[in-house]
């Protein structure tokens, strides 16, 4: 079974512009995901654009590109063109890993991707972490989600779930790891679905899912990903080696 890696990447973002190309280290920020996701053992790694600068540079430093239209209203919905255009089959696995994301852990592909290849009844699959810090379950941009007892997602928010009303016990939380793998038609069916009102509010695209009755597998990973969302963001990761480099 064919597994592709397609990176999302849009140079403007409203918290970040420009953000794919900004210098981490000695190289642009996209090529350090384009990287990872090699380490993942990934042969086939491309980068959906909309923006020749960033098409350009992936060119330049030996990666793949391709060229999407700018109207997309997700990432996802870029990473299905970009799937089209490829002409990839409808059992193809395809990881959608986000440009802001240049210490994703190569171990967490297989977290990933293995539901998929375990039962092929999962359409789609994404990772979890417990939250270590609880200041964070009350930031709205640290995504919370439920799962049932099967491992699959009730509920992604911005807001604490599950609310914890005491006495008793607190709730394990757990913080969403914005990436996903799903088979390329059930993306494909995924693109053509109407936002619903959940995702509308939450300005969570995962919800769309959930709301038309499609099921998400959620896999528990040990550590959180460290995402480039601010300028911020990065001054902190040019602080960090990642000693597996």
């Amino acid at each position: 079974m064919k597994k592709v890696v397609i990176i999302p990447a849009r140079f403007g973002s409203t918290r970040f512009p420009g953000k794919p190309l900004v210098m981490l280290w000695d190289k642009p920020l996209i090529q350090h995901v384009c990287e990872r996701a090699k380490e993942g053992g990934f042969e086939e790694v491309y980068v959906a654009t909309d923006d020749k600068r960033i098409f350009d540079t992936v060119l330049n430093f030996g990666g793949k590109a391709i060229m999407t239209r700018a109207d997309h209203p997700s990432g996802t919905d870029r990473i299905a063109e970009a799937a089209n255009i490829l002409g990839l089959k409808e059992d193809t696995i395809i990881v959608n890993l986000q440009g802001d994301q240049p210490l994703f852990p190569s171990s967490y592909f297989d977290s990933l991707i293995k539901p998929l290849l375990l039962d092929a009844t999962i359409q789609m699959a994404t990772l979890a972490t417990l939250f270590k810090n609880l200041k964070d379950i009350q930031n709205p941009n640290r995504v919370k989600v439920v799962l049932d007892r099967s491992g699959f997602a009730l509920y992604f928010s911005r807001s604490p779930i599950p609310y914890f009303r005491p006495p008793g016990k607190e709730p394990t939380y757990l913080k969403h790891i914005g990436v996903y793998a799903y088979r390329k038609a059930f993306l494909d069916v995924f693109t053509r679905l109407p936002a619903g009102e959940l995702e509308s509010a939450e300005k969570l695209e995962q919800l769309r899912a959930l709301e038309h009755g499609y099921k998400i597998f959620v896999s528990k990973v040990p550590e959180d990903v460290l995402e480039v969302d601010t300028p911020e963001d990065l001054e902190n990761i040019k602080k960090l080696r990642a000693t597996s480099w």
